[in-house]
Parts: C-alpha cells; structure tokens; sequence
C-alpha cells in the first residue's frame, strides 16, 4: 500500500453507516458512497469490512466488537480502502442500537482526523501489526 493514493476528507465529510448484528451494510450516506468510491447499491448488503485495509491490526478491530457487542459506544481511528485500491483515514465512533422490532445494529459515524492523529496512529498499528 506504499504508493497508494491516500484520499483526504474535507472539514465537512460526514461518513455515516449503518449495519446489522453481524457487520452488513444496511445504508450509507452519500459521503461514506463517494470516499468509498462505491455506489448505494455496491455497499448495501455488504459486509462492513469490504472497505478494510489491510493496514488495519486485528487488535483494533477486537477492542471496537468487544466495545459494541458488549453495549458501549466505541471511538477510534480507522484506516479503510477506497474502491480503486486507495485508502483514506477517519475517526469514527460507532453506536450499538436495538431497533424497535428487537434487531440490534451499529450505527457508525466518522469525521476528518487531524494530520498528528493518523500518524501517531499509523505508527501504533504498524507496531500493533508486527505483533500479530
């Protein structure tokens, strides 16, 4: 991923998503649609972690499901793939919910980290990663 095309998000990109118990895309706004560099329809149905760099260390992803599942609101940085192979940071917060039919999801809401932010955080998941 060295030499892949990082794309940044603007002061106003508000990427939100929602999905169900087990990770599937059930919507995405039109910011998550365009970072992405996927269609409505391409993310609808999907699971979550199409969008997933590799970058990304299981121990982050570990602290963010057990953080959910458990109940609680969880919050940290997140490095995802864009459609052509590029990629871009956020920092998100996901919501756990129960509908009113009973069916539980995770609603997840994400913003532009700043520039210190994603590089504490790239060296952190590259040791994380070295560990795994």
């Amino acid at each position: 991923m060295a030499n892949a095309q990082e794309t940044v998000l603007d002061e106003y990109a508000f990427l939100v998503s929602e999905t169900d118990s087990k990770g599937i895309i059930k919507f995405a706004n039109e910011d998550f649609c365009k970072i992405a560099e996927y269609t409505l329809e391409e993310l609808v149905g999907n699971p979550h972690n199409m969008v997933r760099c590799p970058d990304m260390p299981k121990k982050a992803f570990k602290s963010l499901w057990d953080t959910v599942q458990s109940g609680n609101i969880w919050t940290g940085y997140v490095k995802n793939n864009t459609a052509s192979g590029g990629y871009y940071w956020v920092y998100a917060t996901v919501y756990p919910f129960e509908s009113s039919d009973g069916s539980k999801g995770y609603l997840s809401c994400r913003r532009k980290p700043s520039r210190e932010e994603i590089e504490k955080h790239e060296k952190l998941y590259k040791e994380w990663k070295r560990e795994e």
